[in-house]
């Protein structure tokens, strides 16, 4: 990693600190990053467009099936004028109108004109067969999902290689269903299409009142919009996504559904870019969402540089997790995230598991023997199930006065994505995520009506990131108190300025990151994916760590310390610690006082046992005293207050420091006893002094006396230097 060459000098401390991060880092760069999406190479739109208005006149173009008594039995419970408009409406289609969606798209000559499709099954026949000709022989990079990124040159020339319906270059269309709901106009690419409806710099375009459905990736795609309406919509039953939009501005979302999708119902991913470097205040976001429902998803709402989305008055419940954002894959202009708005939304219940699909083997079929229809999800990434917001990188973003509750895991989750796993190596950037996101005025663990619906934690959190805040009173977070958000947007109190999260949770993230859905890896280790107990690697860290401590220290009390009643002390502090440490470790959430309370009996048993061995080793017993130290330091950063000026946590310079003393501490144990005992320091009574084996008891006649000393002679001190 060239990155790691230009490091700028640092304090040895820190460099030390900054190491060890760059050693779990590298283990980050040893697996690849996954894909949630992959497209040609795009622009934002230059933002000189509006959100389109829903038009009510009659339609230019006509689209229906012609069998009439099909369409009376559709129609039939129809409110009576909107069934004799349909029957006037079908009556000029079998005349005049097109059997095909495809076919009105084609026939579209101008901007401004309106398409209705009446009420029916449209499965686009002539838009399935698989590619011939030239189009069979296409030259295009192959994204990581197996399919080609196409030029949208070559999206003009093959238009069904991936679409079932392909609307290109088209301005101000409207597209809409006439039935009385969504459900009674069905476009369904039965598993053949990569996506169900493309917009493809398409602006002005709007959607209403229809359902896409059954693709392998997405069922309604707007690519490089500016100006679009989804409204009143249904999607479903997809392998990744039920909306998609990329690279868009100027996008309503609005009364929409979405849910049986491998990734979210809802994905604004790289929403144009408008409100990078600004701070909290906006002139405007570029894609607003509001009373939507996405649920029964892996996620309900997603967004890899989410930009300047406004999510409001919507429900996301019943997924994996219920809403996310972030900067974790490359090849999204716009990253990384900033500036998401979150208010009024009911997000709740997020606790489905659908990795077990993966593990059975079900997702391995062919998507339309899956199961789809009947409830199977397909997770295609990573993601903490039983948590209510995600964001994993992301900054400037606000959440605010929404109802979070229900959620086995979390509320809120926040941690930082390394630059590098977008694909930027500058040094100054690596740190550059989960700034100053703003938790305020939510309601947790309960619901709309008041009753108590609570969260396994309110907040879980990496620690990395500056300005970062929270409401007062969480019910549980990890760390134990959190930085407090101040009336005005900007105002924090105790916050704390961190370049990289907790050690262990870093690890956690990285073990959970090993998903593959293609080749059914689910990480070992990861309690996201059913580790429990001593199975989850945070528990066999506390594990190890405790192994290797209480082997070291239990055989440096016994060869050092056992007479010594202060060290004896130390070491049973020290070993309950540890104990309590482990059990900590297993238990599903971590938000209990038990972490900190270990850290706190550990760190008092390692400054007793270094008092203890100061007299006989000054140096041994100095580091032992800094190791008690920064370990009571961590637990009072993680219970009481996260410590602000620091870079790092304790944790980090713990662990640093605990290398060398494992190995002084290993030599001095070894080395056999000296051959005499100093003198204990005034005042102090035999047993307290941290003498070595065998102290208090006589020493025989010339011990500690150099053989080469003239008679009378002061002896030479023989304290071990270890």
């Amino acid at each position: 990693m060239s990155w790691i060459r230009r490091l700028p000098a640092a304090p040895a401390a820190l460099s030390a600190a900054l190491a060890a991060l760059l050693a779990v880092l590298a283990l980050l760069v040893a697996a690849p990053p996954a894909q949630a999406h992959e497209e040609r190479p795009v622009t934002f739109p230059d933002g000189s467009g509006s959100v389109p208005a829903y038009r009510t006149g009659e339609p230019d173009l006509l689209v229906c099936k012609t069998d009439r008594a099909d369409f009376g039995r559709r129609t039939a419970a129809f409110p009576e004028p909107l069934r004799r408009r349909n029957l006037a409406l079908f009556e000029r289609c079998r005349k005049e109108g097109y059997r095909h969606l495809q076919q009105a798209v084609d026939a579209v000559d101008r901007p401004g004109m309106n398409i209705a499709i009446l009420p029916g099954l449209y499965e686009e026949e002539p838009s399935l067969p698989e590619p011939s000709g030239a189009c069979a022989r296409l030259k295009a990079p192959t994204s990581s999902f197996g399919y080609q990124i196409l030029s949208y040159e070559q999206q003009l020339q093959c238009r069904h290689n991936q679409n079932l319906v392909a609307v290109l270059g088209k301005t101000d269309l409207q597209i809409e269903g006439t039935g009385a709901s969504r459900l009674d106009v069905v476009i369904d690419a039965k598993y053949h299409k990569l996506n169900g409806i493309r917009a493809d710099k398409s602006n002005g375009i709007y959607f209403r009142n229809f359902t896409a459905q059954r693709t392998t990736f997405n069922s309604l795609y707007v690519l490089a919009g500016d100006g679009f309406v989804i409204d009143d919509v249904l999607t479903r039953w997809n392998d990744e996504y039920g909306f998609l939009t990329f690279a868009s501005d100027h996008g309503l979302y609005k009364n929409c559904e979405s849910y049986g999708n491998g990734d979210s119902g809802i994905y604004p991913g790289s929403a144009s870019n408008i409100n990078d470097g600004r701070g909290y205040d906006v002139p405007r976001y570029s894609i607003e969402i509001t009373g939507c429902r996405s649920h029964h998803n892996m996620v309900g709402y997603s967004g890899t540089a989410g930009d300047s989305v406004w999510v409001h008055d919507n429900e996301f419940d019943h997924n994996m997790g219920g809403a996310s954002m972030d900067s974790a894959f490359p090849g999204h202009p716009g990253l990384p995230q900033n500036h998401a708005r979150f208010e009024r939304n009911d997000i709740h219940d997020n606790n489905q598991d659908y990795y077990r699909y993966v593990a059975d083997g079900t997702c391995a079929k062919p998507p339309a023997a899956r199961g789809y229809e009947q409830g199977v999800v397909c997770p295609q990434i990573s993601m903490p199930p039983g948590t209510g917001i995600i964001t994993a990188g992301g900054n400037w973003n606000l959440y605010e006065k929404n109802w979070v509750y229900g959620h086995r895991r979390a509320g809120f989750f926040l941690s930082a994505v390394p630059a590098f796993i977008r694909g930027e190596e500058a040094w100054s950037k690596q740190a550059d995520t989960s700034h100053r996101n703003r938790y305020a005025g939510n309601v947790l663990g309960r619901d709309r009506s008041g009753a108590s619906r609570p969260n396994g934690m309110d907040v879980w959190w990496d620690g990395q990131g500056k300005g970062n805040c929270w409401q007062d009173g969480p019910d549980g977070s990890t760390p134990g108190t959190l930085p407090q958000c101040g009336a005005q947007r900007g105002d924090v109190s105790g916050g704390s300025s961190r370049l990289a999260g907790e050690p262990v949770k870093l690890v956690q993230l990285l073990v959970c990151a090993d998903y593959n859905v293609q080749a059914r890896r689910l990480p070992a280790g990861c309690d996201w994916y059913g580790a429990r107990g001593l199975e989850r690697v945070e528990t066999q860290i506390a594990l190890a760590a405790a192994a290797v401590l209480t082997l070291v220290g239990g055989v440096l009390w016994w060869r050092r310390l056992r007479r010594s009643r202060l060290g004896t002390a130390g070491a049973l502090l020290g070993a309950a610690g540890l104990a309590l440490d482990v059990a900590g470790s297993t238990m599903p959430l971590q938000h209990t006082p038990v972490p900190a309370l270990a850290l706190l009996l550990t760190g008092a048993g390692l400054t007793l046992m270094g008092a203890a061995l100061r007299s006989a080793r000054p140096w041994l017993g100095g580091t032992t005293i800094a190791l008690g130290a920064l370990t009571l330091l961590d637990a009072f950063d993680k219970a009481v207050l996260m410590l602000p000026w620091i870079p790092l946590g304790p944790a980090w310079f713990r662990g640093l420091l605990a290398v060398p003393w494992l190995l002084w501490a290993v030599v001095a144990a070894a080395r056999p006893d000296p051959g005499g005992t100093p003198a204990p320091p005034a005042g102090g009574g035999p047993g307290d002094a941290g003498e070595p084996d065998g102290a208090g008891e006589p020493a025989p006649a010339g011990a500690g006396r150099d053989p080469g000393a003239a008679p009378g002679a002061r002896p030479r001190p023989t304290g071990d230097p270890a």
